[in-house]
């Protein structure tokens, strides 16, 4: 395999937020051991959020404390201000994910505010934390909006003039939000801001299946030049503030995909299917993906493709 991509597992912030009953945090330690296990590195363990808004995300300051006993893991957590921020930084978060969205309806429902107001908090956040912690700039709503339909490329293009030079070096996710994003839209948004930012040397892509197109847009934008993407294992996840939009893309699916494809991952898919079974086993929780379920009905199949 000549070609390599990161798989970013999103699963224990993304996958576990909209569950009612609350994961008992030593569970929650379990799987990020369990995932690290499999060959995943990079995990978004949670999200520094009002408890009363995200209950199942109360406990990621322990979860990040519970990091330090994990070795080879790269804990990321998503902010939505500077306030989340900095409190994320004193904890000693090594990598910030901060989230705005490209919709005004999306923007004032999820952290009410306008994306304006949320792009000067970004700002503020980068001048206030010490300069070793890693910037995600993770952008809601780049292609579809639960309230206000398909995003136009130049909205988005738009933002990212504003945000882009306030910190270059960061990583940039451009996020389907809804999973109603098509493959000719996704390539095309990225080729066109990679073209427009080429300072920005380092994109991402969040992509949700609700209408069962994830892997193609995964496909689509490595295709544009990403190299980096987000993924649930088991499929978890879906955003609380989108009605309809579960179902994070797979992480086992974008593994076999890649996997088949020669492209290396780092992920053991035979030590992560069984993790996925029990994520996907969860109480109140809701699944997804292809992969889980065909290696469970057939575990020689990953040996034979090459994919342990």
């Amino acid at each position: 395999m000549t070609d390599t991509v990161e798989i970013v597992e999103v699963g224990p912030r993304d996958g576990w937020q909209g569950i009612g009953p609350f994961i008992p945090t030593p569970t929650k330690i379990d799987f990020l051991r369990r995932l690290v296990g499999a060959g995943l590195r990079r995990i978004e363990i949670g999200s520094f959020v009002s408890a009363s808004a995200l209950p199942q995300m109360r406990d990621t300051p322990e979860l990040l404390a519970a990091c330090k006993e994990i070795p080879d893991i790269d804990p990321q957590v998503l902010v939505p201000s500077e306030r989340r921020g900095r409190e994320a930084a004193e904890a000693g978060a090594p990598r910030l994910g901060f989230v705005l969205s490209v919709t005004e309806s999306h923007n004032r429902n999820n952290v009410r505010r306008s994306p304006a107001e949320s792009a000067e908090d970004y700002a503020r956040l980068l001048a206030a934390i010490p300069p070793a912690v890693m910037i995600r700039l993770n952008l809601a709503t780049a292609f579809d909006c639960p309230f206000e339909g398909r995003v136009a490329a130049d909205r988005t293009l738009a933002l990212l003039d504003r945000l882009v030079p306030v910190r270059p070096e960061a990583e940039i996710c451009l996020c389907d939000t809804t999973g109603r994003a098509d493959p000719a839209q996704v390539g095309d948004l990225f080729r066109a801001a990679r073209a427009r930012f080429p300072q920005a040397r380092t994109w991402a892509f969040h992509a949700h299946d609700t209408y069962g197109l994830g892997l193609a847009n995964v496909h689509a934008a490595h295709g544009a030049g990403v190299r980096i993407f987000d993924a649930s294992f088991a499929g978890l996840g879906g955003c609380p503030f989108a009605p309809g939009a579960t179902g994070n893309v797979a992480t086992e699916d974008l593994a076999w995909m890649f996997g088949r494809m020669g492209i290396a991952t780092g992920i053991d898919l035979a030590a992560l299917i069984p993790v996925a079974r029990d994520g996907a086993a969860l109480p109140g929780g809701l699944p997804g993906g292809r992969v889980r379920d065909a290696l469970s009905a057939n575990p020689e199949s990953c040996s034979a493709a090459g994919l342990t």
